[in-house]
């Protein structure tokens, strides 16, 4: 049965992203467009200065050049579709296309989710267990925590992409959004989709609402103990530190949480489209800016990359 229904899509989808607002799309192409290279840019650079300057060889920037090679991932997976569909008429994707789309998106953002928990354990050992952190951000545990949030994340994306493209498929083949995401997928369904969205909504508080508890904790954690502080000068360089993590955490979780903790009869489509937009495009484009502005120790491995310490 499944075979026959799914045969009417003639092997592929149509994206109608942004089509109800055909006078925005130029626009909308023009800014997605900046912000793609904003994010391939600054993530880009967090990445090879990380790389290259002994300085930034700490498990802090280990893992800030793990979060910037999973959101230049992440935003590659669905920003060049979204603008060939934006550019011209055609706006379509093949089924093996989207398959691939969905468990690319699912993966790398339930990789993201992971890693964010990991950077304030991070955070934690440095601030909470100074005298141990050596030991505790040991570079081999370092390396096993971020193979465990990558393999966990496309592990769990594995199981519940294959688990939406189970589920057969009704006569039309047009997706309600700019990439091929789950609910919009599982409304072209004409079977009981009930297990399908209740397995999202598990999925979504293991990797969305557990992590955010987790992050939470840790820096209820780190707060207590930058009270009890004594030098400005420390908790001026925690706030710094911390306050740019808990700003990233926050751009990145608020909207994924309105799309995927929210019952399916309490959002508009229109309305999901832009917050998606918002987590696929503008925050993975934010965040290097929000790492690097003011960070000395960046602004310093710049300076010796580019030679401009020994001029000086």
């Amino acid at each position: 049965m499944m075979k026959e229904k799914n045969a009417s899509f003639e092997g592929y989808f149509i994206l109608l992203g942004f089509s109800n607002w055909p006078h925005l799309e130029v626009v909308l192409f023009v800014v997605i467009l900046i912000f793609y290279l904003m994010t391939l840019i600054g993530n880009l650079f967090i990445i090879v200065v990380s790389y290259l300057d002994p300085h930034l060889h700490t498990p802090m920037y280990f893992f800030l050049s793990n979060l910037s090679f999973l959101d230049l991932c992440y935003t590659t997976s669905s920003i060049p579709q979204l603008l060939f569909n934006l550019w011209g008429p055609e706006k379509t994707i093949s089924y093996a296309g989207c398959m691939t789309q969905l468990y690319f998106v699912l993966a790398l953002g339930s990789s993201e989710c992971v890693l964010l928990v990991v950077m304030s354990y991070d955070r934690y050992a440095a601030v909470c267990r100074p005298l141990h952190y050596n030991v505790i951000m040991h570079p081999r545990f370092c390396q096993y925590l971020a193979v465990a949030t990558w393999v966990s994340g496309f592990t769990a994306s594995a199981l519940h992409s294959s688990f939406t493209f189970w589920v057969p498929l009704c006569g039309h083949n047009q997706v309600d959004h700019f990439f091929c995401e789950v609910p919009a997928l599982l409304k072209l369904s004409c079977a009981d989709t009930r297990a399908n969205e209740l397995t999202l909504m598990v999925m979504s508080s293991i990797f969305v609402l557990l992590p955010l508890l987790l992050i939470l904790s840790s820096y209820g954690a780190i707060a207590w103990t930058v009270l009890k502080m004594q030098s400005g000068t420390g908790l001026q360089k925690v706030f710094k530190t911390c306050g740019a993590h808990l700003l990233v955490v926050s751009l990145f979780f608020i909207p994924v949480m309105c799309i995927y903790l929210q019952p399916p009869s309490g959002k508009s489509q229109e309305q999901g489209k832009f917050i998606a937009l918002f987590y696929t495009v503008v925050t993975p484009s934010l965040n290097p800016l929000i790492y690097t502005l003011r960070n000395k120790d960046v602004k310093g491995a710049v300076k010796r990359l580019l030679g401009w310490d020994r001029e000086m």
